[in-house]
């Protein structure tokens, strides 16, 4: 196993806070925009946080069929957050005490996951979502071993809870008569991720000597 990399102290180990926090602000700038219209109602006005998806301020049309103004600002905070990830995934292994294979394998999984998403307002989708998610799934595993590894306990269990909501997303998407409650769910499962992605990189911040 190598010996961590100790990086000075420094802001520019917080860029990825940064973007997530642009990310967030944009996010919710952009439902103000969305025309209405969810899976469940075609017919509602504007945004609805327990009926429509992150993904339908992405569409060029919104659900109840009118042009969707809110795109372009959704699209912004998208390549914010994208690149944030990409930034976070290529430094939180060089300031973790890990095996040089499992640094690579971390940078080039969360590289490859915020590359392909940046597409996800596409026409593909589906299988810009599953692509995306499973290089993700590795990158997010890597970094739950390194907080293991680390002795990073509290994050490490957060980590583990994130696998847990993800479980409970795919039983709410499967299961008979639950995916009324899925947009719910999948906003609190994504917030609480971007909280993990965050204190890591706080704690980063910490680590690093003067």
């Amino acid at each position: 196993m190598e010996k961590t990399i100790i990086q000075k102290k420094s802001v520019l180990v917080l860029i990825p806070l940064f973007g997530i926090l642009v990310y967030t602000f944009l996010y919710f700038f952009a439902t103000m925009f969305y025309p209405g219209g969810s899976q469940f109602d075609k017919n509602s006005i504007g945004f609805s946080w327990t009926q429509n998806y992150w993904c339908n301020l992405l569409d060029e049309k919104a659900i109840n069929g009118q042009s969707n103004p809110a795109k372009p600002i959704a699209i912004t905070a998208m390549l914010f957050l994208c690149t944030a990830l990409i930034i976070f995934w290529y430094i939180f292994p060089r300031h973790v005490n890990i095996s040089k294979s499992l640094r690579l394998i971390i940078q080039v999984s969360g590289f490859m996951s915020m590359a392909i998403g940046m597409f996800l307002f596409t026409g593909l989708h589906d299988i810009i979502v599953n692509l995306a998610t499973l290089a993700g799934i590795i990158a997010v595993t890597g970094t739950i071993i390194s907080l293991r590894k680390n002795n990073w306990n509290w994050l490490f269990w957060m980590g583990i809870f994130n696998f847990f909501l993800v479980v409970v997303n795919n039983i709410f998407y499967y299961g008979d008569g639950l995916l009324f409650y899925l947009p719910v769910i999948q906003k609190f499962t994504f917030l609480f991720f971007l909280l993990w992605i965050s204190l890591i990189n706080i704690n980063l911040y910490k680590q690093a000597k003067p």
